[in-house]
């Protein structure tokens, strides 16, 4: 019996056949970004090669941490990821990296990057309900407050009150959901 992230992957690459997924250490330019990224934060995103996974060009770049993670895990970072493969096809590579680095500025309000992100951990969250239960998704908030307010994606959006209302906004869509379904 196939797993629940390797029934996803599978859809996925129906969706997308060129899809790969690619170890980060293999890739010259995801070890410049790292060093790249290391060096604009002042070394607060000094994890991006070992920690973050990144969809670039129709294919996920894994840490080695990859191997590691369970089913669950898998599955709900696919969803995420393939969130940003549906931006990606939407808007193409050159739209996608100029919303992504451009608007309003590369660090510190990043307004763009903001809104992609949020679109996919507004999936990140739902799966979260879906595999651990609400409580679980309700438990993400002060990570992702983190994210978007330090230098995991350069301080992106540093209005926390915006990411919390972000966030209740989400987990009401969700507790909506279970209610109407009761």
């Amino acid at each position: 019996m196939q797993s629940r992230h390797e029934a996803l992957l599978r859809s996925i690459r129906d969706e997308f056949p060129r899809f790969a997924i690619v170890p980060k250490r293999e890739s010259a330019l995801q070890r410049a970004i790292g060093v790249f990224l290391a060096v604009v934060t002042l070394g607060g995103q000094r994890h991006y090669l070992s920690h973050y996974h990144t969809a670039m060009f129709g294919k996920l770049y894994v840490p080695a941490s990859w191997d590691a993670m369970d089913d669950d895990a898998r599955y709900i970072l696919l969803r995420h990821e393939r969130v940003h493969l549906q931006q990606r096809r939407r808007m193409g590579d050159l739209v996608m990296a100029l919303v992504y680095l451009l608007p309003f500025f590369p660090l510190f309000l990043a307004w763009g990057r903001a809104r992609i992100e949020w679109e996919a951990y507004v999936e990140t969250i739902r799966a979260t309900a879906e595999v651990h239960g609400l409580d679980a998704a309700r438990a993400l908030e002060p990570e992702i407050l983190r994210r978007y307010t330090g230098p995991d994606y350069g301080w992106m959006w540093p209005f926390p009150s915006a990411v919390r209302r972000w966030f209740a906004e989400a987990i009401a869509d969700l507790e909506a959901e279970a209610a109407s379904t009761d």
